[in-house]
């Protein structure tokens, strides 16, 4: 797949709710055009795996360390190649507000917003998004299958809210071209021919939102 389809669309996101597939449609995708990869450091948190076991106690710490750690990861892509090299990302930076949201209080979220506020403008706006769906048994069997010791704590109830978080904040999405996928019933890591048709769509992406469907139910 020639990087020279994509035209003017140099930097690309990859977003969705927990255990979707996002990193592996990421590391994909760049592998496939020869881009930059830049991958969440979820794992780095210190206080997610507390969080899942005591989120009213560890919401705060939990939220301002991610955003925090993603700004800073933000500044550092931003580098001249950025203009001259595709790159590719598993998250959208104003992402972070669908977690803050979902588990502050009023006053934990009034204070964040006073940071998020100051951080935001300089961030880089994407050329495209492309927003990961799946339904919430299929993200949960995900989750469990990848194993990670952090989300072992992690309920359903909980994954239920994120992926209804996620619908609400990507249905009044306008910020940038946006391809939306249901991921549920297509598998783009093991079904070579599932990748190929994802890549072609995300070529012929134009302005506004377009939503994903499958080649065998065209």
């Amino acid at each position: 797949m020639s990087k020279s389809a994509i035209h003017t669309t140099r930097y690309i996101v990859t977003e969705g709710p927990i255990g979707v597939g996002k990193t592996s449609l990421t590391t994909l995708f760049a592998d496939e055009l020869g881009a930059r990869l830049i991958l969440e450091q979820a794992e780095e948190n210190p206080f997610l795996s507390d969080f899942y076991r005591d989120s009213a106690r560890y919401r705060f710490q939990t939220q301002m360390f991610f955003l925090l750690n993603r700004y800073q990861q933000q500044e550092e892509m931003v580098q001249p190649d950025l203009f001259t090299r595709i790159t590719i990302s598993d998250y959208l930076f104003a992402k972070d507000r669908i977690f803050a949201y979902l588990n502050l209080n009023d006053h934990e979220l009034a204070l964040y917003e006073q940071i998020y506020k100051m951080l935001e403008p300089k961030i880089v706006r994407p050329d495209l998004v492309i927003f990961l769906q799946a339904d919430t048994d299929t993200l949960l069997k995900r989750i469990r299958q990848r194993g990670r010791p952090f989300e072992k704590e992690i309920n359903r109830d909980y994954i239920a809210a994120v992926n209804e978080a996620y619908n609400q904040f990507f249905f009044h999405y306008s910020e940038t071209p946006l391809l939306v996928i249901n991921t549920s019933d297509i598998d783009f890591v093991h079904r070579r021919e599932d990748l190929d048709d994802l890549l072609k769509q995300i070529m012929s992406m134009k302005q506004g939102t377009q939503y994903y469907v499958p080649k065998g139910k065209r």
